[in-house]
């Protein structure tokens, strides 16, 4: 697989199906070749929308980042300055004074506001040193320090967990209290959350997990590695409903599925990705009703890094507490992949330490054997800290931890959100994805139909119900005895430089396609649409030059 053709005329049906074995993220490498030099050779403008990095960022957490850069080392040299470059570590006494100072020099800046009002609640809500909280900022910015606690920083968690509260349940008061885990990005989450719960024995390999389809493609070939190579169940939404319209919702016979107690790990991306629709209400009832009468023991986790795309978004970590690790990467809502900024949240009360209690004798040895370097009552370390610990392969435990200055800016995107009452950042974010993904219907031809449980950061484009309204049964079962599903994202890149993402790669239909509505301006999607109807109606002009 070396050498790709990316000519026209070398592309095969038999190049396609080897290529439909690879992931969609790597078949993008490809169809950027392909689209790159469509584009060289022609008048059309290359438009990638097969990744999802946004082309936004949040400006005002940032500025106060770099202040309090500015800030702390000017507290570094207050220490101690050495000279030639060399300066001392931040110390605590009198440090809230002298950033209070530093911050009336700043009066009318939007980062130094921030600060200030970040300092404001958390001594007003949670009664917090001034001094404690200014020098951990500090020394967080800095980096001069190992992380402590390891876990998260003290005023991080906090934070943190409010930001949480608020968009993933509406509620900052809420009285449910979860144990936070700064990690490297929602992707290391995803990979701590399988290691951790086979290391721990409550997985184990060739167990029955359920993913809910269709689904970011790890969630897919993680669990087929040698390593764990689970029994997967599929929960589908891709079923066509609503007078041949997908809904992209879960039917009852699917969640049903969750029943069967030999069903361990439930995994689910809500709102989805690539449809990007959340849940309803209807389903999130019946998921709670399963656990509470028929599977207590279930395991969830809940990546909902596109939650704070939909308007009142509720999260099953606040319907099922108990059973759910929620994956939340700060990375989409405000343009900071390069970051690598999320947080893994356990309930202080969780089903995973009540299995690890109850595991068989054998294991238990084993298991404080594997711990044993960390305490001397290793049976009493909690899952969240096993994460921690398993993050380092325990020996390394003692320098685990996401780097300080990451810490910090994932503090200030949370006090951000947490203080923008009139909620203005998040209707921007909403406009904005919502003007564009109107763009790409608009000019496909193609009906959006209204729905208030849509996040809409993608779009998932099912080309084989429209080619059935279009033109009819005989056409699709052409389609489908002539060509790969993937020949039509291969097309786009050929002969418009556009480049989508195969929807089946995700667990989605044969023949749908993903565009990310993040990274291309408005104008762009309206392109976009308008290549995706040209290239479906370039298949019916051959289909009937061929009848």
């Amino acid at each position: 697989m070396d050498k790709q053709p990316t000519s026209k005329s070398l592309i095969t049906r038999d190049f396609e199906k080897e290529l439909e074995t690879m992931s969609p993220f790597e078949i993008k490498n490809r169809l950027i070749e392909m689209a790159q030099d469509d584009a060289r050779k022609s008048t059309a403008t290359f438009l990638n929308a097969g990744r999802g990095n946004p082309n936004w960022i949040a400006t005002v957490p940032r500025e106060a980042f770099f202040m309090l850069g500015e800030w702390a080392l000017s507290e570094c040299r207050h220490t101690k300055d050495v000279g030639d470059g060399i300066a001392g570590i931040p110390s605590t006494a009198g440090c809230a004074k002298r950033l209070s100072e530093y911050l009336d020099k700043h009066a009318g800046n939007a980062g130094a506001q921030l600060i200030q009002d970040t300092m404001n609640y958390l001594v007003t809500r949670y009664n917090a040193n001034p001094d404690e909280v200014a020098h951990e900022w500090a020394e967080a910015v800095i980096g001069d320090q190992y992380p402590s606690p390891d876990r998260i920083l003290k005023h991080t968690e906090l934070l943190v967990r409010d930001y949480l509260a608020q968009e993933m349940n509406g509620d900052v008061d809420s009285s449910e209290t979860f144990d936070l885990f700064a990690c490297e990005g929602g992707t290391a989450g995803m990979c701590y959350a399988f290691d951790s719960l086979q290391e721990n024995r409550l997985l184990k390999r060739g167990d029955k997990i359920a993913l809910m389809t269709p689904i970011f493609t790890p969630y897919l070939e993680i669990p087929r590695l040698d390593r764990f190579a689970f029994d997967v169940v599929e929960i589908s939404a891709n079923k066509v409903e609503r007078d041949g319209f997908h809904s992209w919702q879960y039917p009852d016979e699917e969640i049903n599925k969750l029943r069967d107690k030999s069903v361990k790990l439930l995994c689910l991306v809500n709102p989805s990705n690539p449809p990007s629709y959340t849940l309803s209400q209807h389903t999130l009832d019946l998921i709670v009703d399963i656990v509470k009468t028929d599977n207590p023991d279930l395991m969830i986790v809940t990546d909902d890094v596109y939650g704070t795309f939909v308007p009142d978004f509720r999260s099953l970590m606040y319907r099922l507490p108990h059973n759910t690790i929620c994956v939340y990467s700060f990375s989409k809502y405000f343009g900071a992949t390069g970051w690598r900024l999320a947080v893994m949240a356990v309930n202080q009360l969780n089903i995973f330490d009540c299995l690890i209690e109850n595991l068989p004798e054998e294991d238990k040895v084993a298991l404080n054997r594997r711990y044993g370097s960390l305490s001397l009552h290793p049976e009493k370390i909690k899952f969240v800290d096993r994460l921690v610990a398993d993050s380092r392969l325990v020996a390394l435990n003692h320098t685990a931890g996401l780097s300080t200055p990451q810490q910090m800016q994932m503090s200030l995107f949370a006090s951000f959100a947490l203080l923008d009452k009139e909620n203005v950042y998040k209707k921007r974010m909403l406009t904005i994805i919502n003007n564009r993904l109107d763009a790409l219907w608009k000019t496909t031809g193609f009906t959006l139909l209204p729905d208030k449980l849509r996040a809409g950061y993608y779009s998932e484009i099912d080309i084989m119900v429209w080619a059935r309204k279009f033109y009819g049964d005989e056409f699709c079962d052409y389609l489908t005895k002539n060509y790969e599903p993937l020949d039509f994202v291969i097309r786009l890149a050929n002969e418009t430089a556009v480049v989508l993402l195969n929807g089946d790669g995700f667990a989605g239909p044969d023949w749908s396609v993903r565009a990310s509505l993040a990274n291309l301006d408005r104008k762009s999607y309206l392109r976009i649409g308008t290549a995706i109807r040209t290239i479906l109606d370039s298949y019916h002009e051959k289909f009937l030059n061929n009848k």
